[in-house]
């Protein structure tokens, strides 16, 4: 990290009530790129502090780790009024609110954004990540990664016919509705250069998951086609395949005719890219079977390694099949610093490169509660104060017990 950088977004200060994944990832993102994040858990805590094993020597989860890094924590009780009045204060000089709440919580608590916030904040953006919306046959219903893959398409595009449909093995839903509402933010922060004003900012798993259906939802609109189980193939690209190797397996994607020629010439049979069966990748697709039989002969003896890296410095698309740690500790991870370490946490990097102001860790995930008083203090809270609310329950510096 170039000496003085802060990243892109020292200055903004965001509170983020979320929790799980998709809000925490949102401001992770954030966090990561140099803005001040205070995390306000419940009293209970994030449910992903207990989501484990492993767990560190301080008893924090790696699922929360691999999340809340780089944000100050403190708790609060906001089903109480107290709670929220010191919401409130928080919110006097912060840019960014981010809540993963049941729609309709924040209102209940008459803290909404359109009836309480953007009249007293009016230059505050509002992120909310939901399931599915406040509104519509499934508005306020709540959402989980694998429902809403399951509702919205995802899965039923994912197994092969022998597997049936199978959920995506990880939170891509979570994990993209928290980068749509980052997108959403900093969209938001740029037009409030022009207007001057805030505004509210509406992530769902179920918008998200839809917008990821490509190339399904355009073959859909234009044809009518309903997708296929087609396992490590693909459905409008062949070759585009897992074959299995003499030590592991290996994807090969031909993306268009020469590649396919290169591919046939590097297996030792340059006479199947003039195959009639094979010439061009329309052919190719509805022989998909025979061909990628005669592509699995050619490669079962091979070293899946090795060859992979062999076509790809050829000019043909392919990877051995790696294990998480494999790619974990692959060389190429650590020169595009994926792997990040901060007074012995480790963790993957942020995968957003800026070349003046980058990513970096500054501070590890913390323990619970750990920066309540300060924060409270920095809100104007006298000592007393601080202590009343701690002693009431309103503010608190350890766990409650459900």
């Amino acid at each position: 990290m170039p000496q003085g950088s802060k990243g892109a977004l020292d200055g903004l200060k965001v509170i983020d009530l979320s929790r799980v994944l998709g809000g925490p990832y949102c401001s992770q993102m954030l966090a990561d790129h140099g803005a001040e994040v205070i995390k306000v858990e419940p009293p209970q805590g994030d449910e992903t502090r207990g989501w484990g094993p492993p767990f560190d020597k301080e008893g924090i989860s790696a699922y929360f780790a691999g999340i809340n890094r780089n944000k100050r924590t403190m708790a609060l009780d906001l089903s109480k009024p107290e709670g929220r009045g010191v919401l409130l204060r928080l919110l006097e000089d912060a840019d960014v609110l981010i809540d993963n709440f049941k729609t309709g919580t924040m209102e209940k608590w008459g803290i909404g954004y359109a009836d309480t916030l953007a009249g007293k904040f009016p230059r505050l953006i509002h992120a909310r990540v939901s399931g599915f919306g406040a509104d519509g046959p499934l508005g306020g219903l709540p959402g989980y990664d694998a429902i809403v893959q399951a509702s919205s398409g995802l899965v039923s595009v994912n197994g092969s016919p022998e597997s049936g449909p199978v959920r995506i093995g990880v939170p891509v839903v979570d994990l993209s509705t928290g980068m749509n509402a980052c997108i959403g933010i900093l969209m938001a922060l740029y037009e409030r250069h022009r207007s001057g004003r805030g505004q509210f900012v509406d992530a769902t798993l179920y918008d998200s998951a839809i917008a990821l259906h490509q190339p399904h939802a355009p073959n859909y609109f234009m044809a009518g086609l309903k997708p296929e189980l087609v396992g490590n193939s693909h459905a409008s690209l062949a070759p585009y395949a897992n074959f299995p190797t003499r030590n592991g397996n290996i994807v090969v994607g031909a993306g268009n005719d020469g590649q396919f020629r290169k591919l046939c010439q590097m297996l030792g049979k340059a006479e199947l890219a003039d195959d009639p069966r094979f010439k061009t990748n329309k052919d190719r697709v509805a022989r998909r079977s025979e061909l990628e039989a005669e592509l699995g002969a050619l490669l079962k003896d091979r070293d899946a390694d090795d060859f992979s890296r062999e076509l790809m410095t050829g000019g043909v698309p392919s990877g051995a099949v790696l294990g998480v740690p494999d790619v974990m500790e692959h060389p190429h991870t650590r020169h595009r610093r994926m792997v990040w370490e901060k007074d012995g946490y480790r963790n993957v990097g942020n995968p957003v490169k800026l070349s003046r102001t980058p990513p970096a860790a500054r501070s590890k995930p913390k323990k619970f509660g750990l920066d309540t008083k300060a924060i409270l203090a920095e809100c104007g809270y006298s000592e007393t104060d601080i202590d009343k609310l701690v002693a009431s329950g309103t503010a608190l510096t350890e766990m409650r017990k459900s």
